[in-house]
C-alpha cells in the first residue's frame, strides 16, 4: 500500500464544481444558459446517487471497534487456543506429580496350576540287614492348584532428591508453556492491529479511488459534449476516455485490495461476514515514552526471557535428577497375604545404593553443566537481541510520527493549490489539466498521510510486542490526539461502477 496512491498526473479530476476540459490550445469550455443548468443538475443527481449508494454500503456492514476486535480475537484465536491448551496440559501434569514420592499400596493375586514329579530311591532300605519286599525306587507325582492374594505397600523414605527434581522439571516445563502462550497472545494482537488498520487504510484508498472515478466521469462527459460541439480535438477526447478507463481500473484494484484486507481481518477474527472497522487511523503527535521505559519493560517481562529462564531451570532439575541416582535410596515396605485365617505378613526397611554401573557419571555431570551454561548464554544473547529490537522499533515509531507530521504542510499546500486552480479555471487563467494535476497531487498527499499513520500504528504495535507490552495498544488509541476521518465507503458484495 505504501506505493499505492491515485492515478497519475492528468488522470483524474476531483471537486464539486463544474469540470471543463481544455482544448489543445488551452481554451476552456463554458456551457451557458439552460444547457448549463441542466448539465449541472444532471451532474449533481449523479453525484447524489453515488453518495447515497456509498453511504448505504457503509451502513450495511456491522461496525466493530478495535477494542471489541481485540476481545474477540483473544477469545477465538486458534493459535492462542493451542497455546492455552499446552499450558493446561502442563498444569495438569504438574498436578499429577504433586504427590510423587509418597506411599503406594497395591494388591496382587495369582492362580497357579502345577504338576510335581519326583523319583524316590529305596535302595538304602535294602541294606539294613532286614530283607524287605521293596522296590529299588518309587515314582511320586502330585497335581494341584494354588491361589494367592496379597497386599503390598511401599513408602519411599529417601530418594536422594529425585522426586523434588521431577516436580521441579514439570513446573519449569509449565513455565515455558506459559511464556509461549504469552508470546502467542502478543503476536495475535500485533497481527490484529496490522490487519484491522490495514482494512482502514484500504477503505481510505478506495474512497479516494471512487471519488477520482466520479470526477473523471464528469470530465469524460464534458469532453464528449465539447467534441460534439467542435470545441476540442479528437485526441483530447481520447485522452479523457483513457483517463476514465485508468480510473476505473484503479478503482477496481483498490476495491479488490479492500476486500482482501477485510477477508484477512475476518479470518483473524474467525468471522464469516465482513465488518467495518470503526476505530480510525490515529497518531500521537508528541513523542511516546522514552526508550528506557520500553527497554526496562522488555527486560522485566518479555516472554522470550521467561522461556529461556524456564529452559535453564529444566536443565538444573535434570542435573538434580542425575545427582539423585548416585545417592542411596531408603524405603519401607510391607505385605500381607489375604486368607480367611492365618494370613502371612511382613514389614521391613530397605536400602539401595548403586556403587557402580556401566554409565560414565562424570561425563553425564559435565553434560548437564554444559546444558545449564548453554541456557545462560542463550539468555544473555536474547537480552542483547531484544534490546536491539526494542530500540529499532522505537526509532521506527518516532520516524513514522515525524513522517506523518511532515505531510501536514504538504496537505495544506495541496489544498491551497486546488483552491487556486479551481478559482483560476473559473476566471480563465487555468486549464482543466492544471486542476487535474492539482487534484491528483492532493489525493496522492492524502494517501501518503494515511499510509504514514498506518506505518506509525504498525511500528507501535511491533514495539509493544518487542517490549512485552503487547496488550497495551488500546491505551495509545485513547491517548491519540490526531484521528484520521473514517472512509465514506465500505466494501460490499455489489461491485461499484
Amino acid at each position: 500500500m505504501a506505493g499505492e496512491g491515485v492515478p497519475g498526473s492528468a488522470e483524474l479530476v476531483r471537486g464539486t464544481g463544474s469540470v471543463h476540459a481544455s482544448t489543445s490550445g488551452g481554451r476552456r469550455y463554458r456551457p451557458s444558459g439552460d444547457g448549463q443548468w441542466r448539465r449541472k443538475a444532471g451532474g449533481f443527481a449523479a453525484w447524489l446517487a453515488f453518495v447515497l449508494h456509498a453511504g448505504a454500503a457503509a451502513q450495511a456492514l456491522p461496525a466493530l471497534s478495535y477494542q471489541a476486535a481485540q476481545q474477540q480475537v483473544l477469545a477465538r484465536s486458534d493459535k492462542l487456543g493451542a497455546a492455552r491448551a499446552a499450558v493446561e496440559s502442563k498444569e495438569l501434569q504438574l498436578e499429577g506429580v504433586r504427590h510423587l514420592g509418597g506411599p503406594s499400596l497395591s494388591v496382587s493375586a495369582s492362580h497357579i496350576r502345577y504338576e510335581a514329579n519326583a523319583n524316590l530311591s529305596l535302595s538304602g532300605l535294602n541294606n539294613i540287614g532286614i530283607p524287605l519286599p521293596l522296590p529299588s525306587s518309587v515314582e511320586l507325582e502330585r497335581r494341584g492348584s494354588l491361589t494367592n492374594k496379597s497386599l503390598i505397600g511401599i513408602w519411599p523414605l529417601y530418594l536422594g532428591g529425585a522426586t523434588d527434581a521431577a516436580r521441579g522439571l514439570v513446573n519449569a516445563q509449565a513455565d515455558e508453556a506459559r511464556a509461549d502462550a504469552t508470546q502467542a497472545g502478543y503476536e495475535v494482537q500485533t497481527t490484529l492491529a496490522k490487519r484491522y488498520f490495514a482494512a482502514q487504510l484500504a477503505a481510505r484508498a478506495w474512497d479516494l479511488r471512487r471519488e477520482a472515478l466520479r470526477a473523471i466521469g464528469e470530465h469524460d462527459r464534458a469532453a464528449e459534449r465539447m467534441m460534439a460541439e467542435g470545441t476540442i480535438a479528437r485526441v483530447d477526447r481520447l485522452q479523457a476516455r483513457v483517463a476514465l478507463e485508468d480510473a476505473r481500473r484503479e478503482e477496481r484494484k483498490a476495491q479488490d485490495t479492500l476486500e482482501l484486507a477485510q477477508v484477512a481481518l475476518g479470518r483473524t477474527l474467525r468471522m464469516d461476514e465482513a465488518v467495518r472497522p470503526s476505530t480510525p487511523l490515529f497518531i500521537l503527535t508528541q513523542s511516546i515514552e522514552p526508550l528506557s521505559y520500553f527497554l526496562e519493560a522488555a527486560m522485566r517481562g518479555h516472554p522470550a526471557l521467561g522461556k529461556v529462564a524456564a529452559k535453564e531451570e529444566q536443565a538444573r532439575q535434570l542435573h538434580a535428577v542425575e545427582t539423585a541416582t548416585r545417592r542411596p535410596q531408603v524405603f519401607a515396605f510391607g505385605g500381607h497375604q489375604i486368607r480367611s485365617e492365618n494370613g502371612s505378613w511382613l514389614v521391613g526397611v530397605g536400602v539401595r545404593w548403586t556403587l557402580w554401573d556401566s554409565l560414565d557419571r562424570p561425563a553425564l555431570d559435565a553434560a548437564s553443566d554444559k546444558t545449564i551454561l548453554q541456557a545462560q548464554l542463550t539468555e544473555a544473547q536474547a537480552r542483547q537481541d531484544i534490546s536491539l529490537l526494542v530500540e529499532s522499533k522505537w526509532r521506527a515509531v518516532d520516524q513514522a510520527r515525524r513522517q506523518f507530521l511532515a505531510t501536514g504542510a504538504s496537505v495544506e499546500l495541496a489544498d491551497e493549490v486546488v483552491r487556486l486552480r479551481t478559482s483560476g479555471l473559473r476566471e480563465g487563467v487555468s486549464t482543466a489539466t492544471d486542476l487535474i494535476d492539482a487534484e491528483t497531487n492532493r489525493a496522492k498527499v492524502q494517501t501518503e498521510r494515511a499510509q504514514a499513520a498506518y506505518d506509525y500504528i504498525q511500528s507501535l504495535a511491533e514495539l509493544l510486542e518487542a517490549s512485552g507490552l503487547g496488550g497495551e495498544l488500546t491505551r495509545y488509541i485513547e491517548r491519540a490526539d490526531v484521528r484520521l476521518p473514517l472512509a465514506a465507503v465500505a466494501a460490499d458484495p455489489v461491485r461499484g461502477p
